[in-house]
This record gives C-alpha cells, sequence and structure tokens, in this order.
C-alpha cells in the first residue's frame, strides 16, 4: 500500500482507491494525478487481479477500483469478470490501453463506473475520475454508450430473465450469493442433479456459457424487479 493517510475527504469521509496495475511507474503516475483532486486518499496498489481479490478479501474498503483490462494474470475481461463477481458492490472503473470503441462498450456492460483510456492527458485523466466519484459514468468521447442502444440491451436482458421459472430464479439468486450446487440442492431441499439441470437451463435463456456471465448479466438489472413481475404471474 502506498501513502496511508486517513484524513478526511472534503465530505468528512476518507476516500479509498485502489489502483490495480501491473506497471509501477503507472501506478505510480496514476497516485500522482489523484493526489492532485484527492490530497487526503488512501490509495492502495495490486500489480495483479489475485493481489487485488486478496487486498479486498481481507477486508480494504474501496471507494473506487482503477483496474488495467491487460495483465499477466488475465485474459480478456476475465480480471474484470473475476472482480465484479467476487465483490459485485465493488465500484470499478477501467483504465487501459485498449481503447477500440467496441472494448469499451463491452467493458461497461459489465457494469463498471468508466472507461479511461491510458492515452488521455493527466488533466484528462483527472477529470475522468472526478466525474465517477461525483457519480457520472465517464466514457471516452465518441463512444456510444447511451441512450436507446443501452435501453434495449436492459430491456433485452429484462425479458430473458423473465423466462426463467421462479425455481430458477432462485437457484440464480444462490448462484450470484456464490453458492455451490451442493449448497443450492441443501437450501432448495433437491438432489444436485435437479441443480445442475437448472443452472443449465438458466444457461441457455440467458444466452451465455457459464455461471460467471450468468451473474453478471443478472447483475446489470434490479433483481427485484424480475421478482415482483414473477410474483404477479
Amino acid at each position: 500500500m502506498s501513502d496511508s493517510s486517513h484524513s478526511p475527504s472534503p465530505s468528512g469521509e476518507t476516500t479509498t482507491f485502489l489502483i490495480v496495475d501491473d506497471h509501477p511507474l503507472f501506478r505510480e503516475a496514476l497516485q500522482s494525478v489523484i493526489r492532485c483532486d484527492f490530497p487526503s486518499a488512501t490509495i492502495a496498489e495490486a500489480g495483479s487481479i489475485d493481489l487485488a481479490c486478496a487486498k479486498l478479501g481481507d477486508g480494504l474498503d474501496v471507494d473506487l477500483a482503477l483496474v488495467d483490462l491487460s495483465m499477466p494474470d488475465t485474459h480478456g475481461f476475465d480480471g474484470l469478470l473475476r472482480l465484479r463477481t467476487a465483490f459485485p458492490r465493488l465500484p470499478l472503473a477501467v483504465v487501459s490501453a485498449m481503447e477500440d470503441p467496441r472494448i469499451v462498450r463491452e467493458a461497461l456492460s459489465y457494469g463498471i463506473a468508466g472507461f479511461i483510456p491510458k492515452s488521455s492527458r493527466r488533466e484528462e485523466l483527472a477529470r475522468a475520475i472526478g466525474d465517477i466519484m461525483s457519480g457520472l459514468v465517464y466514457v471516452p468521447a465518441g463512444t456510444e454508450t447511451a441512450g436507446e442502444p443501452a435501453d434495449r440491451a436492459r430491456a433485452d436482458i429484462v425479458a430473458r430473465m423473465k423466462t426463467l421459472t421462479p425455481q430458477q430464479i432462485r437457484v440464480l439468486q444462490m448462484l450470484r450469493q456464490g453458492l455451490l450446487n451442493k449448497q443450492i440442492a441443501y437450501e432448495l431441499t433437491v438432489g444436485e442433479t435437479t441443480v445442475k439441470a437448472h443452472v443449465s437451463e438458466i444457461l441457455r435463456k440467458l444466452g451465455v456459457y457459464s455461471r460467471t456471465q450468468a451473474v453478471i448479466e443478472a447483475g446489470k438489472i434490479d433483481f427485484a424487479e424480475v421478482l415482483a413481475e414473477e410474483a404477479k404471474n
């Protein structure tokens, strides 16, 4: 961990950042940018997703994690998915050298708070972090992410979720809690074979290929909405 000052931010609370990047020089540069607007912030560092998970698992309370997509222990969006699945309430923003709009849109679909290109000037980096900490979703200029496409994507997820049976919704809820098949079977008083069948159907109906992807899809919407709709039917 870097400088661990615990002076309060202007809001009266300590602001804590976690920088997840395998390049020490970039971590140092990002720290310098953060200190401009958050001089009293606590800033933790992790050179890998494994180390980030260990720190978070040990109870590190983070206001914003700034995560690189390209690190030795990750491939594609694997690292982002691991963090999003293990710590679903963790505020995440990507800081990456990969700036293809398709990559930006894919990253945003996982519910991150922003996508900041590493090529951004110092002033732009500071503004992006400030916007995110103010509750805005930051995207690079020219990236189409909001409006009708986002609305259609959300409507599609809700529609797919509504094809699940009440029992499948319960199983999906337990998947989101990180329960194993045998634990779900115990909770529902059914056999593991039945749970496996439910999971297979959940994956098929949601159009995904893994439990992790199913959890990510479910996390994109307000789960209570679907449950309320199911209760009416």
